[in-house]
């Protein structure tokens, strides 16, 4: 600020002794700039390179002394500066760099020298990590993406057969996951990029031929093989390949994805078998129940559909059977047949006394007949609950009747008279120690000894009160 610049200049020159770190570097140069001395800025940042360490070198120093060189507009200059900085520093200190490179050209250059001078560096970095560990799967994915952006057909069926030549050499799954991604991307690479449908047929049948089906398989392959041969109209071989899958190993997914394909095609037929397969194969599960009666009621077959889920809920065991019970309510619900659908209501609530179904019970009769008829399936409902002692799914029953009261014109403080009383209460553990816990009162359930010199207290309580008052 006094004008003394030499005597700053030297101040400079002392701190990059003292402190050689990039900032230092970087600080001496935006004042060079400032003073409008282009050949000193220039020089300043040429004794930063020679003189930084690798151990204080720093991308920003390189991406600073390019920016300058091109506000001078000296492309050649800038562009040789990124150029060396890529070659020197290792990719974990230069992404910055890369990026700062890459826009410059976008504005200054040639795209097709960046996107050569990106391309071979990064083939350098791949080929680099490969050699300390061949079976890097996510680098030779990262490597074969890189070479099909460069739509060089031959180079890159070259990387992919390295890669898929690099297999796990134990049958875990979990080591085969990311390996197998190779063979599906290399198969959809000669199918869509290279045009060639026979190479990418080989490239399937090669794969399938490798895994250890025994001990586990993919169906993501399977699947991605058979809709190959649907895209080439090979419809025989598409369900070759998925039949022999689930003779194989049969899989949840390989089913569904057969039975989706089929559905695609309209061949309703063959999705019944396959269903009824699949239900061979897992008569638990309750979606493939509930989807075989979905797809007879689609297409108009009512008996059948009826017929699968009497079936279904005859099975001794269910993985969900809560969702096998709603879709046959709801299936006869929408058919208009209220007998049969309160009918199958009894039957559920002989199997369980689970609140949602009383309630669910008691809207169904709001529904198909009056208020009458929904109370009279909450009175049995709570006199159900009340007989096996459940006093929380007692309240809920009570919050959703008085709900239906309140919504529906009816009688609210009837159920208002039914709703119990939160008390403390205290109960000794085994320890010894005694614990404070919640509990509901019901007006209507017989009280004991206790409840009645409790209620006693509280009336001698509220006289002493009223007294001293």
């Amino acid at each position: 600020r006094y004008g003394e610049t030499e005597n700053a200049r030297r101040v400079y020159e002392r701190m990059v002794f003292v402190h050689p770190q990039p900032k230092s570097w970087l600080a001496w140069a935006r004042f060079e700039q400032d003073e409008g001395e282009v050949e000193r800025a220039r020089d300043v940042y040429g004794q930063a390179v020679d003189r930084l360490t690798d151990e204080f070198m720093d991308q920003h120093v390189f991406i600073s002394f390019a920016r300058f060189e091109a506000s001078l507009k000296e492309y050649e200059r800038a562009r040789a500066i990124y150029k060396y900085a890529l070659e020197h520093l290792p990719k974990s200190k230069s992404q910055a760099l890369y990026n700062q490179y890459t826009l410059f050209e976008k504005q200054h250059g040639d795209s097709a020298e960046i996107e050569d001078v990106v391309v071979t560096k990064r083939r350098m970095q791949y080929e680099q990590a490969l050699k300390h560990d061949s079976r890097d799967y996510d680098t030779w994915i990262d490597y074969v993406r890189l070479e099909e952006s460069t739509g060089e057909i031959e180079r890159t069926r070259d990387v992919y057969e390295r890669a898929i030549a690099e297999y796990p050499t134990v049958a875990e799954k979990r080591l085969w996951r990311r390996y197998i991604y190779l063979w599906l991307f290399y198969a959809l690479f000669e199918e869509t990029q290279a045009k060639d449908p026979e190479r990418a047929r080989e490239v399937y049948a090669a794969c399938v031929d490798l895994v250890p089906h025994k001990s586990f398989t993919f169906a993501k392959l399977w699947l991605q093989y058979a809709w190959f041969e649907v895209r080439q109209e090979n419809l025989d071989k598409a369900r070759r390949a998925l039949g022999r899958a689930i003779g194989m190993c049969p899989k949840h997914r390989l089913f569904r994805g057969y039975i989706e394909m089929e559905l695609e095609l309209r061949e309703f037929d063959r999705v019944r078998t396959l269903y009824s397969k699949y239900l061979e194969f897992d008569s638990t599960s309750c979606a493939t129940w509930v989807e075989f009666a979905r797809l007879e009621t689609a297409l108009g077959e009512t008996e059948r559909c009826r017929a699968l889920f009497e079936i279904a809920v005859q099975q001794p065991v269910l993985d969900m059977p809560e969702v096998l019970w709603k879709a046959f309510i709801d299936f006869e619900f929408d058919q208009g047949e209220y007998d049969r659908t309160r009918e199958l209501y009894t039957r559920l609530l002989s199997m369980t006394d689970h609140v949602k179904v009383w309630v669910s019970m008691a809207h169904f009769e709001l529904t198909v007949s009056d208020m009458a008829a929904s109370r009279a399936v909450y009175e049995r409902g709570y006199n159900r609950l009340k007989s096996l002692g459940l006093k929380d799914e007692r309240l809920a029953l009570l919050e959703a009747w008085k709900e239906a009261e309140d919504a529906n014109d009816g009688d609210p403080e009837m159920v208002e008279k039914k709703m119990p009383k939160r008390v403390r209460k205290r109960r000794e553990l085994q320890d010894g120690t005694l614990e404070e816990y919640f509990d509901y009162v019901f007006p209507d359930d017989s009280q004991g000894a206790g409840f009645k010199l409790l209620a006693k207290a509280h009336l001698w309580k509220q006289k002493a009160t009223q007294e001293g008052q």
